[in-house]
């Protein structure tokens, strides 16, 4: 059954109770035929409307290691995904993957970020830099 909001689940059973047909319903809660069916079969056999609990694949990690790398990565802003999910181990000490860690740290609005490996500059160079482009500034096409 798709999700229907709680209000229009209460919405469509009204208007069932009142005596409208479930093409009727349907149409008026913009929803299958099929949808209003399962949902009046639903009341039915349950005696509520709440959404039955759904299966899914069970989450490698704990609440408590997904703390845990958000605060890593808090700490640590250039840590990337790979070097966290090496670092962290799943439930039954399985290995987590790098999506994983990205998905863990999307949540708060995080990213997994890799330090910029390049030369550094120092003052002395900024300043030499700077001299160079002044100096050079004014030069035409035949002087390049």
């Amino acid at each position: 059954m798709p999700r229907l909001s709680e209000v229009d689940r209460h919405r469509a059973l009204g208007l069932l109770q009142a005596g409208l047909s479930i093409s009727e319903v349907s149409l008026r809660v913009n929803v299958n035929r099929t949808t209003i069916f399962r949902l009046r079969q639903l009341l039915h056999e349950t005696d509520t409307v709440i959404d039955r609990p759904r299966s899914g694949r069970p989450r490698c990690t704990t609440q408590r290691q997904d703390r845990n790398l958000v605060r890593n990565h808090m700490s640590n802003r250039f840590l990337s995904a790979s070097a966290s999910s090496r670092q962290t181990r799943g439930r039954n000490n399985q290995s987590i993957s790098t999506n994983t860690v990205i998905r863990r740290l999307s949540t708060p609005s995080l990213r997994a970020r890799r330090s910029y490996i390049g030369p550094i500059l120092t003052q002395r160079h900024r300043h030499q830099r700077t001299l160079w482009a002044q100096e050079h500034a004014a030069w035409d096409r035949i002087q390049w």
